[in-house]
């Protein structure tokens, strides 16, 4: 049997030693890698494609270089392997670090790929710093891939080379690559606003106001609101989950102030994963104080240390209620420390299974946005309740506010082309002009589609065939 030290070397960085830890809370062996292999990998996703290209470029460039190319799924699934060197390529496959083997931190421990999707932000593992010895004779740097229009973690980017190589310029060349496969990504995606990156907020909600004025009345809602309240009340630890936008910090916020109206409740987005420390430090403290709950909005984007320091901070005892709520994707995407803790999950249904609620939440953003009733034309009214929303009531805010900016009565000429128009396939900048002109000469109240043709200088016909082709949606028209 392998000896193992009870620690990694002594100079190992915060990142390291916690992941050890995790690795050793697995159950991972010390001895050797235990090989989990699937029968397929997924090769037909946008960061596979582009992932691929890059790395194909960069391995013809590295020569006979000792170093190991790898693309991984967000789960540490390898998907492919680039390596001109012959030894290398015999020595990965011993360890199982080769396509169709997951080779994440419950499975492998702690290594360069496991620790960058664990914590999101680049990882360089040297030798001695991996948890089981068979992987020490290697030094690997790992970087996680972003999908540029939702900023979900897709995968990462992995070099590995011998632990006795010079590893200087590892780090910087999987940070290239991963930067040219998401840049690559955006591209192939024609051109998508790219997702701003988390800042990371903390805010106070003030106490008593959503429980008055939640506008929310489909029965979807109020069973996710009433089934929060019953887990809060009983002492449970609280997970809500749901698409993004879909509300899920609004139902875990009014679970705690309709179960405790006069406690402090705090809502904690996490920022980007190298700035989490700080965020972090900022509001923990306020977990022991009494009154208070923190509703821990996102938390399947924190980094899996933060997870670890978040549990360790948490008051001892169940208590009556626990001040803590988490909200998430799902509840499989939280990290594992977090997980351990939940004892109860509800679901927000996304917007579009309760279309019921579009038009009383359209009215409540438009009255926040200009202190004053904003009025809704009946066919506004109708291409609101018939989109959508990909992005939920987070699209929706921004629709209104935007429409409600520009008038006191909010008609069809006022909304974002989008919300008009169907269709999955990304437009070009050209495509998208000519829709949002053709949207507008039909949204002018009482125009026709021979008048709108006329401006446009088409035909009739022509107009009805671009309708079609851009699958543009008009209320009160054919």
């Amino acid at each position: 049997m392998v000896e193992r030290p009870a620690s990694p070397v002594p100079s190992a960085r915060p990142r390291v030693r916690a992941s050890w830890v995790r690795s050793e809370r697995y159950g991972v062996s010390p001895d050797g890698v235990e090989p989990v292999f699937t029968g397929a990998v997924d090769t037909g996703s946008l960061f596979y494609e582009c992932g691929a290209e890059v790395l194909s470029q960069l391995h013809g460039t590295l020569g006979t270089e000792p170093v190991g190319l790898m693309i991984t799924d967000h789960e540490g699934l390898v998907l492919a392997r680039w390596s001109v060197d012959a030894d290398m390529n015999r020595s990965l496959d011993r360890v199982h670090l080769a396509p169709g083997f997951y080779f994440g931190e419950q499975t492998a421990g702690t290594n360069g790929l496991a620790l960058a999707l664990a914590d999101r932000v680049p990882a360089l593992v040297r030798s001695g710093e991996h948890f089981v010895a068979p992987l020490r004779r290697y030094t690997c740097a790992a970087v996680p891939v972003l999908d540029p229009r939702s900023g979900d973690l897709v995968g990462s980017i992995n070099l590995t080379t011998w632990s006795d190589a010079s590893s200087d310029l590892l780090l910087a060349l999987a940070q290239s690559a991963a930067g040219n496969t998401s840049a690559l990504m955006h591209v192939r995606a024609g051109g998508q606003p790219v997702r701003p990156l988390p800042r990371g907020e903390v805010f106070h909600v003030v106490a008593d106001r959503l429980p008055a004025g939640d506008p929310c009345a489909s029965r979807g809602w109020q069973e996710a609101v009433g089934a929060a309240r019953d887990a809060v009340s009983a002492g449970r630890v609280l997970a809500v989950v749901g698409e993004p936008g879909a509300g899920k910090s609004a139902v875990a916020t009014l679970a705690r102030q309709g179960s405790r109206r006069r406690e402090r409740v705090l809502v904690a987005r996490p920022p980007a994963a190298e700035d989490v420390e700080s965020w972090l430090a900022l509001w923990s403290p306020a977990l022991a104080a009494p009154d208070t709950c923190v509703v821990v909005a996102g938390a399947d984007a924190l980094p899996a240390w933060a997870a670890d320091e978040l549990v360790a901070v948490l008051p001892d005892g169940a208590g009556p209620v626990r001040p803590l709520v988490l909200t998430a994707s799902s509840f499989a995407a939280l990290p594992p420390a977090l997980a351990g803790l939940v004892d109860a999950v509800v679901e927000v249904p996304a917007l579009r299974l309760r279309p019921e609620d579009v038009e009383p939440l359209a009215r409540s953003f438009a009255r926040e946005a200009r202190h004053c009733d904003v009025r809704f034309t009946p066919r506004a009214v109708r291409a609101l309740t018939t989109y959508g929303w990909p992005e939920n009531v987070r699209e929706l805010r921004s629709v209104v506010r935007e429409a409600a900016g520009r008038t006191d009565l909010v008609d069809l000429a006022h909304l974002r082309p989008e919300v008009l128009a169907g269709g999955d396939r990304p437009l070009g900048r050209l495509e998208q002009l000519e829709r949002d002109e053709i949207l507008r000469c039909l949204t002018v109240p009482g125009a026709t589609a021979v008048q709108a043709a006329a401006e446009l200088g088409i035909s009739r016909a022509t107009l009805y065939r671009k309708i079609n082709q851009y699958d543009l949606r008009i209320p009160g028209r054919r």
